[in-house]
């Protein structure tokens, strides 16, 4: 093994005692409070999670993209949304900043980002803007040497605890679609900006999720980040990325289901015997490890080939696809084996169970995903 190989392994190996050992018994308090507990917060810092993919250069781990793949499926062990507390810091929060910044603004921002000292949010959602993220509505104006910001986004993951948002902006004409929008980077407290209340949602207690509303915000021109009109191009490249990262969140919280459900069928019994000697139950719990293991042989290869320099808007469209569809298809099974006991708060198999529901909706919907593979495939045939 080389140094780095080994090292990977250390890191997975920290990270899984600590999904197991930290993350998995607070799982109760964050549903209890709505937050993610000081500790888990620290435990997170400790491991430099917040610095995964950020260069060492400026004190993060400057993990690959396999890399981040195996430590992100260990994490996910325990509930997605502490995943979440740091993982658009890691991802599109500030992949722009990483691939487009300018020494300036990597200098100000990921020093700080590394050390999850402040956290980063990705604001490219509208209220109607959202798979059509090029009919973005926000609008900036150039005034002399400042840009004026104003609009609404809907959905920004956190919000309320970031302090650099990533915000997608037309700068050109309404028809100039996607090559008239632009990228911005605005601090938190500018004058304009404002951060609403988190929602309240079917799952993912501790994660919070906000609109953001921008009147008149006014930037200098050097916040604006890459050049005019790439916004949407940069967008979608770090999307590529995030998705191959959410196919993994995916995997990892299929293996915990896959632990729930075969526990849960070692130790029920019915007619005598533990309904895992049942063959119907035998054959949800074979399926979904199947699934499981496709699951993640597809994401692990997709990493690969990115990190090789490759191509992978396909590959990681269909990493997302299929490793959140199992998802929730093995939750669906997990939660069937457990029978009524499933339906209740008392197991964790209900909360997962909604959990993984919106693993299939954010970083592009499934729908969305299909469209760009057959794409992406017609493409390739030269249609």
């Amino acid at each position: 093994m080389t140094e780095r190989e080994d090292t990977l392994d250390l890191l997975v190996d920290a990270a899984r005692r600590f999904a197991r050992e930290v993350l998995v018994p607070a799982e109760g308090q964050v549903r209890a409070e709505g937050e993610i507990p000081p500790h888990v917060v620290q435990g997170l810092r400790d491991l430099g999670l917040f610095g995964m993919t950020i260069p060492d250069e400026y004190g993060g781990l400057g993990l690959s993209v396999y890399e981040e793949v195996r430590v992100v499926q260990e994490i996910c062990y325990a509930q997605p949304a502490f995943r979440s507390y740091f993982g658009t810091t890691n991802g599109v929060g500030t992949l722009g900043i990483i691939n487009f910044g300018t020494d300036a603004q990597k200098r100000k921002y990921l020093p700080k980002l590394a050390s999850g000292e402040m956290l980063a949010s990705f604001a490219l959602t509208e209220p109607d803007s959202g798979s059509d993220a090029a009919s973005l509505l926000t609008k900036a104006t150039r005034e002399g040497d400042h840009w004026v910001i104003n609009g609404a986004k809907r959905f920004i993951t956190n919000a309320v605890h970031a302090g650099v948002f990533t915000v997608f902006a037309r700068t050109g004409t309404k028809d100039s679609g996607s090559n008239g929008i632009s990228a911005f980077l605005v601090d938190r407290g500018t004058p304009g900006l404002t951060i609403a209340k988190p929602y309240e949602k079917m799952g993912f207690d501790g994660s919070h999720e906000s609109d953001v509303t921008f009147d008149g915000v006014r930037l200098p021109a050097s916040a604006m980040l890459g050049p005019e009109g790439t916004g949407f191009k940069n967008a979608m490249k770090s999307l590529d990325h995030a998705r191959i990262h959410m196919a993994a969140v995916a995997v990892g919280v299929s293996r915990r289901l896959l632990d729930e459900g075969t526990k849960y069928a070692v130790e029920r019994k019915q007619f005598g015997q533990p309904i895992g000697k049942f063959q119907m139950i035998q054959a949800m719990l074979a399926e979904s490890q199947a699934e499981y293991l496709a699951a993640k042989a597809l994401v692990e290869q997709s990493a690969r080939d990115r990190d090789a320099g490759r191509k992978t808007t396909m590959e990681a469209a269909c990493s997302k696809y299929f490793a959140t569809e199992a998802a929730g298809r093995i939750a669906d099974r997990m939660l069937q084996i457990h029978g009524g006991n499933g339906y209740i708060k008392e197991y964790p198999i209900e909360r997962l169970y909604r959990d993984v529901r919106l693993l299939r909706i954010y970083e592009g919907t499934s729908q969305i995903l299909q469209i760009i593979t057959a794409r992406e495939m017609l493409r390739e045939a030269g249609l």
